[in-house]
C-alpha cells in the first residue's frame, strides 16, 4: 500500500487506502456495518464511522463510570492530524 503523503486530505485518499490505513493501527472492521471499525487500546476502546462527509469516533471504557465521549473529523484534513487525533485517545 502507498498512501499519499500524511498531509494530505483524507479525501483525497482512496477508499481501499482508508481501509488499509485503519487496519494497520490494529483497527478491525464491523462485519455487518462495513462503515463501522472497532478499535481497542489499553485504557480505551473506541469506534469508528466512515460518514459521508466526516470521520465520526465514540470513545468509551476509560476513565470511571460509563463515560463516551463522541468526537467528529471532516475528510478535508490531514491524514496525519486526523490520526494524530483519534488515536491518542479521548
Amino acid at each position: 500500500m502507498s498512501l499519499p503523503s500524511a498531509d494530505t486530505p483524507l479525501y483525497n485518499h482512496p477508499l481501499p487506502d482508508i481501509e488499509q490505513w485503519l487496519k494497520t493501527h490494529d483497527c478491525q472492521q464491523d462485519r455487518e456495518d462495513l462503515h463501522c471499525w472497532h478499535i481497542e487500546r489499553a485504557g480505551w476502546k473506541a469506534e469508528l464511522w466512515l460518514d459521508v462527509d466526516q470521520l465520526s469516533v465514540r470513545y468509551f471504557g476509560f476513565g470511571d463510570g460509563d463515560r463516551a465521549v463522541q468526537r467528529s473529523f471532516k475528510y478535508s484534513l490531514s491524514r496525519h492530524d486526523i490520526e494524530a487525533a483519534i488515536f491518542a485517545g479521548p
